[in-house]
């Protein structure tokens, strides 16, 4: 379901030049059928093009997101999706050991902003060009498109990785490398959904549990 609640909220920067383009292809369209079709056929076009603008304008709504408590130790969503993986596994790219690996998926109908889960400075930017399995593939995190993010915190530093999937094929990050960031600010945005993953210390006392959707900034996702 989408969150309605989510839809009177500002749209992201990166949705502005997309829900044009959008709109004029679809008054296009709509004004070409017009001089062919029957009345009653247009207005039922005329409904379902409604309908379909109205789902990219969802995709691109930016929710204003506060964080409950800030707190040196506490890693929150970096977005919203549905929790997929909870596992220890190598991590090869930056840390070359093994890790806790926490993935969300996001769908298209999720918020797409991604926010950095915790405050520190950011020591590794990288992205890389990629392959498109779906995002819940198991070679996704190692082969699609994806945008590699290290921080280091006051505790210990944290890796995340923002995916494209099959869908979603446009990955923006916002930070660089020696930015000091805060728990909460923008980290980046995919169109159209996609995946995020977290690695994080082994002894991190994890927070969700497989299954569970999340909201970025505002759950709980881990301890360090």
């Amino acid at each position: 379901m989408i969150d309605l609640s989510n839809f009177h909220m500002r749209i992201h920067k990166e949705g502005v030049k997309p829900i044009a383009v959008f709109f004029l292809i679809l008054a296009g369209l709509l004004w070409g059928f017009s001089l062919f079709v029957p009345s009653w056929l247009f207005y039922v076009l005329l409904v379902a093009a409604l309908i379909f603008w109205g789902l990219i304008i969802s995709f691109f709504r930016h929710p204003v997101r506060e964080t409950a408590k800030e707190d040196e130790r506490w890693i929150y969503a970096p977005a919203d999706g549905k929790v997929v993986v909870i596992e220890e596994t190598e991590e090869k790219e930056y840390f070359q050991d093994r890790r806790i690996q926490i993935s969300i998926f996001m769908s298209p109908l999720n918020v797409h902003v991604n926010r950095v889960p915790i405050g520190g400075k950011v020591t590794y930017v990288k992205h890389h060009p990629g392959r498109y399995f779906v995002a819940w593939h198991p070679k996704s995190s190692a082969e699609n498109e994806r945008t590699t993010t290290v921080i280091q915190t006051n505790k210990a530093p944290i890796l995340i990785r923002q995916i494209a999937g099959a869908v979603a094929r446009r990955i923006r990050t916002y930070v660089q490398k020696g930015e000091q960031v805060k728990q909460g600010q923008e980290l980046g945005f995919i169109k159209f959904g996609s995946r995020v993953d977290l690695f994080l210390p082994l002894e991190a006392k994890i927070k969700v549990a497989p299954g569970q959707e999340v909201k970025g900034n505002l759950d709980l996702i881990a301890e360090i």
